[in-house]
């Protein structure tokens, strides 16, 4: 058309001029080179703009955002705002939202993610309301499609503004083992109006997490007690800048065993409440250094319980292990003779004539993951450095919680010690194959297993053998008496143990023999003290440490 203009145009020029100076030959050819021309120039446009667009989607995310709620439209919004990412479609369990679409993007059902046939680099959980359960359900099932799955920020995190949806971050592995903990914080709270509160190794996982939940409730006071500079610094570091009220954060470096120390602090401080989770944890290393084990987990409980009851605090909670339980290592054993003398300390409170006396309790509970010699942080430095991960044994199985759960369930166990002597036990679910756990992270970490089955894999595992003093299997009690607590994830129990009497002068012979560094006395002395430890001669390995 518009080369018809033109050729018209001339020839009406043509004609008012009276002046022919293009002959219809000449204009014909005229039309025809601006035709060709103008084709020409259209087709490499054309493929201009095709190359353009897949140059530019190449560059792409290519996502799919699992949920089809608010919260998975504003995501969707935001992220195709920045011209990053290219949304595939919607994914939701809801099938009468199906077919539908949010701003021209389909909603689709979950079983359309097997039929992928083309790459998709991304899977983004945008459900923030989801209940852990249902979240784990959906991780499972998404996990078979080797696809990265992030998910976006809690609800809390968004609404206070810390975080925005789009701030996307990788799943973790706690959210494929963790549960859902009865939370209680009014209750929590409440215990703790105008109290001084001590923390021992208030710069470790459980410590830390203590510190954290118990920082903004109307407590007075927190003491921060730890013999890690470096934690110590952390962790009140973190407490003044997380602290929304007039708490006072006393950190405090030194030893729990010290116990003109802790008298120092007691007196000092007016200590109302002990949470006791100082303690050596690392079982190869307890084995292989026992008198360093010793004076530390034991004595450090003995430091602190005298002083608490020359205090007349309220209460004190000992932060144990399921190690203890027919332990099989120098740690486990330690940490039973540390709850033997928590319980001897509570047969003395129990009939002292005063009514100021000291609620000596217990909590035991099993792995924490991610804390201080757990084996995920292990294993994921594992994975980073290419692998293996190495395994002590295909069947070995633990109880797993998150650090979180199990700080808190601390502190709801303090709320339910009555009369002092309790075991409190924390329900861990079911026990997890470690060789499962491994290969859930190298799933999450986007690799593959490599074993007879499949060769290209990206990790190995390999199996090493047990080390010195594990097993297994752990247990949580003693004796199986554990009674319902009031609250569903706890339990207590009552269990046998030592009376003061019999247990002191015992103790004070195992004090002689750890100053004099006599370790096969001192040894004896635990095996007598704590006999169902199974107690291991054979000599440690570097490669065991």
């Amino acid at each position: 058309i518009r080369n018809g203009l033109i050729i018209s145009t001339i020839l009406i020029l043509n004609f008012i001029s009276n002046n022919l100076f293009l002959s219809v030959k000449e204009l014909l050819l005229l039309w025809i080179i601006l035709t060709g021309f103008n084709i020409v120039v259209r087709f490499i446009l054309r493929d201009l703009l095709i190359f353009g667009i897949l140059f530019n989607s190449k560059n792409k995310k290519k996502v799919i955002i699992y949920g089809a709620g608010s919260a998975a439209a504003l995501l969707a919004s935001n992220l195709l705002t920045t011209n990053k990412y290219i949304i595939k479609y919607f994914v939701d369990d809801n099938k009468n939202i199906w077919g539908r679409n949010i701003n021209g993007i389909s909603i689709k059902p979950p079983s359309t993610l097997k039929k992928i046939n083309e790459k998709v680099d991304e899977i983004y959980l945008a459900i923030p309301s989801l209940k852990l359960i249902e979240k784990r359900r959906i991780l499972m099932n998404l996990k078979e499609f080797d696809i990265p799955v992030l998910e976006i920020p809690s609800i809390e995190d968004i609404t206070n503004g810390k975080l925005n949806i789009n701030n996307l971050k990788p799943i973790k592995i706690e959210n494929l083992l963790g549960r859902d903990v009865t939370i209680s914080k009014s209750k929590i709270s409440e215990q703790f109006i105008g109290l001084s509160i001590l923390i021992t190794g208030a710069g470790g996982s459980i410590g830390s997490e203590i510190c954290r939940q118990i920082i903004n409730t109307k407590a007075k006071r927190i003491i921060m007690l730890d013999n890690s500079e470096n934690n110590l610094y952390e962790i009140n570091l973190e407490s003044k800048k997380i602290s929304k009220s007039d708490i006072e954060l006393i950190p405090i470096l030194g030893n729990a065993s010290d116990s003109i120390l802790t008298e120092e602090i007691f007196r000092k401080y007016k200590v109302d409440v002990v949470y006791h989770a100082a303690a050596y944890k690392h079982v190869p290393l307890v084995e292989a250094f026992p008198l360093q084990g010793l004076k530390n987990n034991v004595f450090s409980t003995i430091s602190l319980c005298k002083a608490a009851r020359r205090a007349n605090v309220s209460k004190f909670i000992l932060v144990s292990t399921d190690k203890s339980v027919r332990p099989t290592n120098v740690m486990g054993a330690s940490k039973r003779l540390a709850e033997l003398v928590v319980l001897a300390n509570a047969e003395e409170a129990s009939i002292k004539s005063t009514n100021l006396k000291t609620n000596f309790s217990m909590v035991r509970f099993g792995n924490v993951l991610n804390s201080s010699g757990s084996v995920v942080p292990l294993f994921l430095n594992q994975i980073a450095e290419g692998g293996p991960i190495t395994l002590t044994h295909p069947d070995i199985n633990r109880y797993f919680m998150t650090i979180p759960e199990a700080a808190h369930l601390v502190l709801q166990a303090s709320l339910l010690s009555i009369d002092g002597g309790e075991v409190f036990l924390l329900d861990m679910g079911a026990p997890i194959r470690i060789i499962d756990l491994a290969r859930k992270l190298i799933k999450l970490s986007s690799l593959t297993e490599k074993n007879p089955s499949n060769p290209d894999g990206d990790i190995e595992i390999k199996i090493k053998g047990l080390r010195p003093g594990e097993k297994l299997f752990e247990e949580m009690l003693i004796n199986d008496n554990a009674q319902p607590s009031g609250h569903p994830q706890i339990f207590k129990a009552r269990e046998e143990f030592i009376k003061a009497k019999v247990l002191w002068p015992q103790i004070q012979l195992l004090k002689e023999n750890l100053t004099s560094n006599n370790t096969e006395v001192a040894l004896d002395i635990l095996q007598k003290l704590v006999p169902e430890w199974v107690r291991y001669n054979k000599e440690i390995k570097k490669e065991d440490l």
